[in-house]
């Protein structure tokens, strides 16, 4: 086989790869990420946009959480003095470092939200 036949094939196995590969990866992320209004658990949006500053436990014990001032969901002094309006109208609309999710997520996933934070209680 010639020199130049061998490399074309090659290079045609590494781009197949390489499309099967982003393919892949577009197509996960998607499913993670769902859309606004489908039955995506309140878990599974929180470990995807919430947990990085407030950890999965909650407790906002990172590095990050402390720069950006992130809330411990597990202090119960807050839990008893924080209404529901107030959770659902930070997520909607951001509050200090956080930002806003009113046009990432429905009112039902952020109702769904507020009551997965209330367990951290």
């Amino acid at each position: 086989m010639k020199e130049t036949t061998k490399l074309g094939l090659m290079v045609a196995a590494i781009l197949v790869l390489f499309l099967i590969f982003a393919f892949a990866r577009v197509t996960r992320t998607n499913a993670s990420e769902g859309t606004p209004g489908a039955p995506d658990s309140a878990k599974a949006i929180f470990d995807s946009k919430c947990a990085s500053c407030h950890g999965k436990d909650g407790r906002a014990k990172s590095l990050h959480a402390r720069h950006v001032h992130a809330r411990d969901f597990t202090d119960a002094g807050w839990q008893n003095n924080v209404s529901d309006e107030r959770l659902f109208n930070s997520i909607s609309n951001g509050r200090g470092k956080m930002p806003s999710f009113k046009k990432k997520f429905s009112e039902q996933q952020i109702d769904a939200l507020v009551t997965y934070v209330r367990q951290f209680k």
